[in-house]
């Protein structure tokens, strides 16, 4: 009896690994107000996740973009920026030698005339991107909006890449949050002092579905064994 409660604690303790490897998370609390990162009028790049390794950018046409590090999403900062476009966008790149089953999230909302509709595009040169989902993000407002002391899951978007097997145990994946219309999150037209801001991104690895099935059978033996005591 022993023997199997020990061993029953074992595989839970291995199911809980399971649920998710982390590659590379940025949660921008390091990097301070002005991120020690090259910025140009139009473009911000270099940020080092907390977690892992990787870089986070962000470009802008507009030579008036201005970036800061408001409240984030139940955090103190975050990153955000004005003067959005359609084409403009958040970049994150990371390398996942060694990895295969990939999951993206993040926190992600903009103010009333900030940019609505987003498209996340994934590419292994950093130049030619394919699209893989469209989204929508919430405003920035009461009752949903950002403060510090306080996570709000309605901000948090999850996307499962599994199924693209290119970024797979890739040394370069580039994952882009790419705006893709003028409508803003209020339900107007973006403006051009609508701002849009990230937090707690995320690349992760998907439980591998023969190691999941594996743990099952192990814990139905331990079910049947139960049973025959």
């Amino acid at each position: 009896m022993k023997t199997i409660l020990a061993t029953l604690a074992g595989v839970t303790l291995v199911a809980a690994n399971l649920q998710a490897q982390i590659i590379a998370q940025w949660t921008f609390e390091e990097s301070g107000s002005a991120y020690n990162t090259p910025v140009t009028a139009n473009s911000i790049g270099g940020i080092a996740p907390e977690i892992g390794a990787g870089f986070a950018s962000g470009f802008h046409a507009s030579s008036a973009a201005s970036w800061s590090s408001p409240v984030g999403n139940g955090s103190a900062e975050s990153l955000s920026v004005n003067n959005w476009a359609v084409g403009d966008y958040w970049q994150f790149e990371v390398s996942t030698l060694g990895y295969q089953g990939i999951r993206f999230s993040f926190d992600q909302t903009s103010s009333s005339t900030g940019p609505r509709d987003f498209r996340l595009a994934y590419s292994t040169d950093g130049s030619t991107f394919t699209g893989f989902a469209t989204y929508s993000v919430l405003a920035n407002a009461a009752p949903n909006a950002w403060t510090s002391g306080a996570y709000n899951p309605l901000h948090t978007y999850s996307f499962d890449l599994s199924s693209v097997t290119a970024i797979d145990n890739s040394p370069n994946v580039y994952l882009r949050l790419i705006a893709d219309s003028t409508v803003s999150a209020g339900g107007g037209t973006v403006g051009t002092g609508g701002t849009d801001r990230v937090d707690n991104v995320t690349v992760s690895v998907v439980p591998e579905p023969a190691t999941l099935a594996l743990l099952g059978l192990g814990l139905g033996g331990l079910a049947i064994a139960r049973r025959r005591d």
